[in-house]
């Protein structure tokens, strides 16, 4: 019989909760308001169609063969175009997926033992990201608003044991819902300059607004201060696993050379599909269809939740574009020991507690919104406080 000995970092690893839950969510008849996937309503079949057909018909060898590990030319180029500071195309690296730019940043920012600033709560993936490197995951103070800037000279540390970063999601936050305010940003990239704190932000939801646009970005504030991660997957297609790191010149050739040693560079033949797609302004008439479809569905829970809920105990937010909102249980009762009971019921979440690098807040459940319809949302709500009156009453 053979024997494997892992490496130390694989003890580290474990299994996303989400996916986990996913696979309950499965089973027939089950309302899921877990997964963070978008809707498939959303996704423009018709047009990468028809841009299979241009990508294949014009230049299917080129699509179909090794490329440059930094990603397709035109491809970086209208990303670049598109945000919202002035960016150097050769500044945009192509990822699988966004999730792969935190792997990369990961690898080439973190030592074993480093000190890691997160908000509180945080992305699961990025925690799964973080921790196979081994350090030492700091959890800053945050309120509706973001990040609690004051807390971070006592966060950020000295010396060898300065933080290396501070990652924040400032749009309609995975998994709160929350935004980040005007004021908070200017006063986070204000104290993060004065620290020499690095900031990493991850912005995959940002162009999901409901009624008005977000802020301006971190980045767009001090690009040579931060990393920025940008994503197709909630206004195309997740199936695509194609998303972005811009970052600045000092850390771009190292994010790239730990590409290369991943997956040699991101398919080429997805890279063209996307960069034919965006052509002629496509995103400005697609993503507000996405807008109106998941404000609609926001409304639908909140109705659901206001009508249901009443008299509970149970707080929640109102969040103005993205995917999730965030549920707060009463006293006494832990959304992980729940889930179980309102799987019984036939409806899913995501307890809150995996979501927190450290004192997790057992109370917290994600809702999403997006995939379920009106009709489902109404139908799991009820669920939902059915088995909160029921545990209540236990």
């Amino acid at each position: 019989m053979t024997h494997w000995t892992l490496a130390a970092r694989a003890a580290k690893m474990n299994p996303s909760v989400i996916r986990e839950i996913l696979k309950v969510t499965e089973k027939p008849g089950i309302i899921s308001l877990a997964g963070g996937l978008p809707s498939p309503k959303t996704f423009p079949v018709d047009a990468f169609a028809k841009a299979c057909e241009v990508v294949l018909g014009h230049d299917g060898a080129s699509a179909l063969q090794y490329a440059a590990s930094e990603g397709y030319g035109p491809l970086r180029e209208a990303i670049a175009e598109q945000l919202p500071w002035d960016v150097d195309p050769a500044q945009v690296l192509i990822t699988t997926g966004s999730q792969q730019g935190l792997d990369l940043v990961a690898k080439v920012l973190i030592d074993t033992g480093s000190r890691v600033l997160v908000e509180t709560p945080t992305y699961l993936g990025a925690l799964q990201a973080f921790t196979p490197m081994e350090p030492q995951v700091a959890a800053v103070a945050s309120d509706d608003e973001g990040v609690v800037v004051d807390e971070l000279p006592a966060k950020v540390g000295s010396g060898a044991d300065k933080a290396r970063f501070l990652y924040v999601l400032p749009n309609f936050q995975n998994p709160t819902g929350r935004t980040m305010s005007e004021a908070r940003r200017a006063a986070l990239v204000e104290q993060a300059a004065a620290l020499d704190l690095p900031l990493i932000e991850d912005n995959p939801y940002g162009d999901l607004w409901f009624d008005n646009p977000p802020p301006r970005p971190l980045t767009a504030r001090n690009p040579e201060g931060c990393i920025y991660l940008g994503s197709f997957s909630k206004v195309l297609a997740p199936g695509l696993r194609l998303g972005y790191v811009v970052a600045p010149k000092a850390v771009f050739p190292k994010l790239l050379q730990a590409k290369q040693a991943a997956d040699l560079h991101t398919p080429g033949f997805n890279q063209r599909m996307v960069a034919e797609v965006l052509k002629g302004g496509f995103l400005d008439r697609h993503v507000p269809t996405i807008r109106a479809l998941y404000k609609q569905q926001r409304d639908a829970m909140l109705a659901a939740l206001q009508r249901e809920m009443v008299g509970l105990g149970v707080h929640w937010n109102s969040p103005q574009g993205g995917m999730f909102l965030w549920l707060r249980l009463p006293e006494g009762l832990d959304a992980t020991a729940l889930l179980p009971q309102a799987v019984e019921r036939n409806v899913a979440f995501v307890p809150g507690a995996a979501f927190y690098a450290d004192q997790a807040d057992a109370r917290t459940l994600r809702l999403s919104f997006v995939t379920a319809s009106a009709a489902q949302i109404d139908t799991g709500i009820a669920a939902l406080a059915a088995t909160i009156r029921a545990a209540q009453q236990a």
